[in-house]
């Protein structure tokens, strides 16, 4: 995964493959819940399944998040551009 300056971020194909048949998952995990709920199911058994999105989503966006620390975030530094570390910690706020 590389950087540029227009804050656009290239990913490899197995990168993007990965990210997309999770968010598929994901899709697919939502759908279900909203036929849970049409037909009537037990809420225990519709919030175990929103707990499973949850984490899902979660486990995706530690996913990206260590993608650009390793590559856009190590290219700025090693490039000078601290102002990058401003934009890490409002990431990690946003976390919280």
């Amino acid at each position: 995964m590389e950087c540029c300056e227009t804050k656009k971020t290239y990913r490899t194909e197995e990168e993007k493959r990965t990210m997309i048949n999770r968010l598929n998952r994901l899709s697919g995990q939502i759908k279900g819940i909203a036929n849970m709920i049409a037909d009537d199911r037990y809420c225990d058994e519709i919030l175990i399944q929103l707990s499973a999105v949850d984490k899902s989503i979660k486990s995706l966006a530690n996913y990206l998040l260590e993608k650009h620390m390793k590559s856009c975030v190590k290219e700025n530094i090693i490039n000078g551009n601290d102002a990058v570390l401003d934009e890490i910690v409002d990431l990690f706020k946003r976390f919280q």
